[in-house]
């Protein structure tokens, strides 16, 4: 019987009906172990013999691409694929599928949750209660304030629109410009204008083709005072470094992120900061962008094979 890896953590650990059509169709699923992102040496145990493979966020070396002998197609769970050796999975004629737009709700709706975290020091807040204290801390409003949305792709559409709606203003970077419907000023902006402008700068695009961050300690320094950074896209966006001395010296109020370089990271990393708002890379991750997601990545890895077999 033909195999079909599966390794995207809320999929291993509680496998979905959405899977089933793979079954049906008469292929075996090889789970990686429970809830746990897969290292290069699982990878490389599990991979050899499976065509087919529906993959997450774990990071995916030549090594592993080199044991996987029989595979044709890598179909994502959602759309980022920068995890990927794309220009070896070219070379070798295997297909890299994605999720497009699956998760836009559930990621752009936890990004709007952490600005208000932020802006409120909600965590803090309940930190000093469960501690038995009675803390006040003075929080701003986001009406009146400038948004800035580094990429307006399905989700950075929606967090322009959701902070519009509470009477924020939006500054927007996309290279591409697309449509985007809101509820009050908009304009769109360089980089460097963006984080000179923007009171909150929320980031929502792909890493650099260079490698390099595009939050850097230039940048940083350009924000206005107290700033707030929101990262639900990709770690290496920000250079951690420089993101740990402006908090230090007080530019960043708070850097609020759902994604690190090390998952999880370890203790004493930028995590363990008093002003990070950390959650465990969990924006895609409720019942109906996991469904979403894995029904479309389903389709997506079985009309691949589909094609290889015709």
């Amino acid at each position: 019987m033909k195999r079909i890896l599966v390794t995207p953590r809320s999929l291993s650990l509680a496998p979905p009906p959405e899977l089933e059509p793979l079954r049906q169709a008469g292929f075996e699923l090889v789970f990686s172990t429970p809830g746990r992102m897969p290292d290069e040496a699982e990878l490389i145990d599990l991979v050899p013999g499976c065509v087919g493979w529906l993959a997450g966020v774990e990071p995916v070396s030549d090594r592993v691409i080199a044991a996987a002998d029989s595979l044709r197609a890598i179909s994502r769970n959602g759309t980022g694929i920068d995890n990927l050796p794309l220009s070896l999975l070219k070379g070798r004629g295997i297909r890299v599928l994605k999720a497009e737009g699956a998760n836009a709700v559930g990621v752009a709706e936890l990004a709007v949750g952490l600005i208000l975290a932020a802006l409120r020091h909600i965590p803090a807040e309940t930190a000093g209660i469960r501690a038995g204290g009675w803390p006040r801390s003075r929080g701003k409003e986001i009406a009146e304030r400038t948004v800035g949305i580094i990429g307006c792709g399905a989700i950075g559409k929606r967090v322009a629109r959701a902070v519009s709606a509470m009477r924020a203003s939006v500054i927007a970077h996309d290279p591409f410009r697309p449509n985007v419907e809101v509820y009050g000023p908009f304009k769109w902006g360089s980089l460097d204008e963006v984080f000179a402008e923007a009171d909150i700068v929320s980031l929502h695009c792909p890493a650099p083709a260079d490698g390099r961050p595009i939050v850097d300690a230039a940048r940083l320094a350009a924000v206005p005072p107290h700033a707030i950074l929101i990262n639900t896209a990709r770690a290496t966006l920000v250079d951690e470094v420089a993101v740990r001395a402006a908090l230090d010296e007080g530019r960043l109020q708070a850097y609020a992120t759902d994604v690190f370089v090390e998952e999880p990271p370890a203790p004493g990393s930028l995590a363990s900061h008093p002003r990070v708002i950390a959650t465990s890379h969990i924006g895609g991750l409720t019942d109906e962008s996991v469904s979403k997601a894995t029904a479309i990545a389903v389709t997506n890895l079985l009309s691949a094979l589909e094609e290889e077999s015709a």
